[in-house]
């Protein structure tokens, strides 16, 4: 027996909202103005795909999900599957100003009609191959992190317990922690306190050797054909190594998908936000939208880079007097710089100093 469906919506464009979540997706199917169906069910792809076969079978399916944990590996399978799926980030997806209520139900609903009526911005969606080489440059910064969360609590336990006064005062280098490893065994410390210490400077050489295979096969990366002509391409900058290099490319991805400078710009959250009514126009701290490893990187290089390019020390000089801030001045040069990088990706060409633009 054929289904409602099959009659009405047979060969026609439908518009499906999916809410996802762990253990159940939610979804909408909207067609011509109107609510056609709603389903919850299991978060397994193989549901999904049997739903939509047999309740929209010939139909021209469009499908739209919010950009969250579960990455990119649904779009790459209903894609694969002939349907049209949208990644929408989860934070431009437009509601009504009144709404007060907020369940999976009601956001399964709101992205088919935005899906419907074209309200929505989709995400850029990576090629697999280069979302997985950018996992190395991700899983690198988060080792990072915790390599510093490590120290902190080491130099915190010799702070705690009275100890701290037989090592050097201030900022440590990785020298002095293993000066500490070093010396541990010959302190007088009591069985519970050197056996804590003695782990945690266990675990920080171990998260010390995953960093430097890490690194180790970032500069693979740069070295193969796939990317090596654009990280050749990005050192020629000054402040731009080839860690540096490889990654931001496998952040960036492709830098011709940015229609302007601006959009570049803003995507890398170094534009200033803005609050403004009427006539009075209030111009505040940066977004911080985008990622925050190729902004933090870009900073970083900026720092280096104003002492070699006469033009980028030239927009710091000219921010810092203006503003009093070393930090904003160091930003605006920061987004110059991102702005150079761009240039010299899309036209191939290598970077020259003392260009103002």
């Amino acid at each position: 027996m054929k289904t409602i469906q099959e009659y009405i919506l047979k060969e026609k464009a439908i518009f499906v909202g999916l809410e996802d979540s762990k253990k159940t997706w939610k979804l909408c199917v909207r067609y011509s103005g109107m609510v056609v169906h709603e389903v919850s069910m299991e978060a397994a792809y193989v549901g999904l795909n049997a739903y939509l076969k047999r309740h929209f079978p010939e139909c021209k399916i469009q499908l739209m999900y919010e950009a969250g944990f579960s990455g990119f590996g649904l779009h790459d399978q209903l894609t694969q599957d002939g349907v049209k799926c949208i990644v929408t980030p989860a934070h431009t997806v437009t509601q009504e100003k009144n709404s007060k209520v907020k369940t999976d139900k009601i956001d399964a609903k709101r992205l088919a009609k935005n899906l419907e009526n074209r309200d929505f911005k989709a995400c850029f969606i990576p090629p697999q191959k280069q979302r997985e080489d950018r996992q190395i440059s991700r899983t690198l910064d988060q080792i990072q992190r915790k390599i510093i969360s490590i120290k902190n609590q080491i130099r915190r336990a010799l702070e705690c317990h009275g100890i701290d006064y037989l090592f050097k005062p201030g900022a440590w280098t990785t020298k002095d922690y293993r000066l500490l490893e070093e010396k541990l065994p010959t302190l007088s410390l009591s069985a519970p306190l050197q056996f804590s210490l003695t782990l945690q400077l266990n675990l920080l050489g171990q998260l010390r050797k995953h960093k430097l295979d890490l690194v180790k096969y970032l500069r693979r990366l740069a070295k193969s054909d796939e990317y090596k002509k654009e990280v050749d391409i990005l050192k020629s900058a000054p402040g731009i190594g080839l860690i540096t290099a490889i990654r931001l490319l496998l952040e960036l991805i492709d830098v011709k998908r940015f229609e302007s400078e601006k959009k570049f710009s803003s995507f890398l959250g170094l534009t200033p936000g803005e609050h403004s009514s009427g006539e009075m126009i209030h111009k505040g701290h940066i977004t911080g939208q985008g990622n925050r490893l190729v902004r933090s990187s870009l900073i970083e290089a900026a720092w280096i880079a104003i002492r070699k390019d006469s033009a980028l020390l030239g927009k710091f000089n000219a921010v810092w007097s203006h503003s009093g801030s070393k930090k904003k001045a160091i930003v605006a040069t920061a987004r110059k710089m991102a702005i150079r990088l761009r240039a010299i990706l899309l036209s191939g060409q290598p970077y020259q100093l003392g260009i103002v633009a």
